[in-house]
């Protein structure tokens, strides 16, 4: 059972099983300070679904820079102010991750650093007026025209997506899930 509402980490879940249910946890994400407060997070997504015997998955991403969180732009300026500040510099993308299953419960924080390319006022323009930003940590996806300005990755693409792929592979691995399952 996923316990998010993230079309892209239902999306990922699904590249490891075909049959999972997704609940939106109704919680209180907060504001994270420090991406240990991501974990915190994501244990309350997960443990706000009813089990039922079934294993969950909670998760929760954030983007950080010097300090600073970036987490969901609740506007386009605040969108455009994120990605001014990302460009050209390095930055660290966290997800906690909480699995609750018959073992108990398994999290992890997962690190990814992406360094973006200087980014001109027109790409910015271009990007914002291309892709839905307010969904998404940092105002930018990965996986959608942004990656255009990455210019290095170190850690796990998946992560940046908000779901650290082999990580939840191996958390769902230690509560007894067998792929094909």
């Amino acid at each position: 059972m996923l316990a998010s509402g993230s079309p892209r980490r239902a999306q990922l879940l699904a590249l490891l099983m075909r049959d999972f249910q997704v609940v939106v946890p109704e919680v209180d994400e907060g504001e994270p300070a420090a991406p240990q407060d991501l974990l915190i997070a994501a244990r309350r997504k997960a443990a706000a679904v009813p089990r039922q015997g079934a294993i969950v998955i909670g998760a929760d991403t954030g983007v950080f820079l010097g300090g600073r969180h970036f987490g969901k732009p609740r506007d386009l300026t605040q969108a455009r102010e994120f990605l001014l500040a990302l460009s050209g510099r390095w930055h660290e993308v966290y997800t906690g991750v909480c699995v609750l299953g018959p073992a108990g419960e398994e999290a992890a924080l997962v690190s990814t650093r992406v360094k973006f390319s200087p980014l001109a006022e027109e790409e910015i323009d271009w990007y914002l007026a291309s892709e839905e930003v307010l969904d998404k940590a940092g105002a930018y996806a990965i996986q959608g025209r942004a990656g255009a300005f990455v210019e290095r990755i170190e850690g796990d693409f998946f992560n940046v997506m908000g779901f650290p792929l082999s990580t939840v592979y191996r958390l769902l691995r230690r509560q007894g899930w067998q792929p094909g399952a």
